[in-house]
């Protein structure tokens, strides 16, 4: 097995295949929306296929260092050939690949995982975890907005600007979200699923060019009889705005959009030890639904 910085056009098939494939098993996707776009989009993503006799039965996906945080890899092996030691040789290369203090996620922390960390040594070095809650008609507190904040909707390109200072300052820790580039927002700006009046600015009355946080939401569509899923995708707030209350305020825009919207429940994701996110979305009733880990050599 060896890894590449570029896929061909037969293994880019095969390699979403084994996703899809993988996803349904599962009940959640073996790589992150991130891994995907890097399959077809330039990044600097590296690749490893897993072939037997040419065919495709398994993928890694791996994220080089970066500053002080560690490369990342994720893994996903094609379910008939599951159980044949396949992803301990996979996860191993990555590791090796990617060098010290190198991190496999475990989208799901599912037993095949955990069994696969056990045989390698692995301890858990990181959680993401998965929260929801429902939007019903009742229980959901207004939207209040104070005085002294401007909240509005996405206007166009001419917002991008600012929105990524904003999200730099606010996931610099973040070894993923902070390295957000003005390509990785016109890509999802272009996505399908983007609604501009789900993105939600907040700016100071008193200097209104300068934003101050944002929410950008999601809608998941209906799919195999499930009813469509609504997201807090992204909240960002500017350090320097810290402690005027606007996460929530954010948070509780894009929830009132997304019920509207028809979402009857609604996700997000938080790191395990963001411990004052954790406080803003547990107080507006988000319960545990599921966690993802990182692996690292102990």
């Amino acid at each position: 097995m060896e890894f590449v910085d570029t896929l061909g056009p037969d293994h880019v098939t095969a390699v979403q295949r084994i996703l899809d494939t993988a996803t349904a098993e599962d009940g959640t996707a073996p790589v992150s929306e991130q891994a995907v776009a890097s399959l077809t989009r330039d990044s600097d993503a590296r690749h490893l296929v897993a072939t037997v006799d040419g065919t495709v039965v398994g993928y890694a996906n791996l994220t080089p260092a970066h500053g002080d945080h560690p490369a990342m890899a994720e893994v996903v092996v094609d379910v008939p050939r599951r159980g044949s030691g396949l992803g301990t040789r996979i996860v191993a290369a990555a590791l090796e690949a990617g060098g010290d203090g190198t991190r496999v996620w475990a989208h799901g922390d599912l037993p095949a995982a955990r069994a696969v960390a056990h045989r390698l040594g692995l301890a858990g070095a990181r959680e993401l975890l998965q929260l929801r809650r429902a939007l019903g008609d009742d229980g959901l507190p207004d939207v209040q907005v104070p005085d002294s904040i401007v909240l509005r909707t996405y206007r166009g390109a001419d917002d991008d600007v600012e929105i990524l200072r904003v999200n730099a300052a606010a996931f610099a820790w973040h070894p993923e979200q902070g390295r957000w580039t003005a390509e990785d927002v016109a890509q999802r700006v272009a996505e399908s699923w983007f609604d501009p009046e789900g993105l939600f600015l907040a700016f100071d009355r008193d200097d209104p060019s300068r934003l101050l946080g944002f929410h950008w939401t999601k809608m998941h569509a209906a799919s195999d009889g499930e009813p469509p899923l609504g997201e807090v995708y992204v909240v960002g707030v500017d350090p320097e705005a810290q402690g005027r209350g606007l996460g929530r305020v954010l948070t509780l825009a894009g929830l009132h959009h997304l019920r509207d919207r028809g979402s009857a429940t609604v996700l997000l994701y938080v790191e395990g030890d963001n411990t004052a996110a954790l406080a803003t979305y547990t107080g507006l009733g988000f319960e545990r639904f599921h966690v993802d880990v990182a692996y690292a050599r102990r």
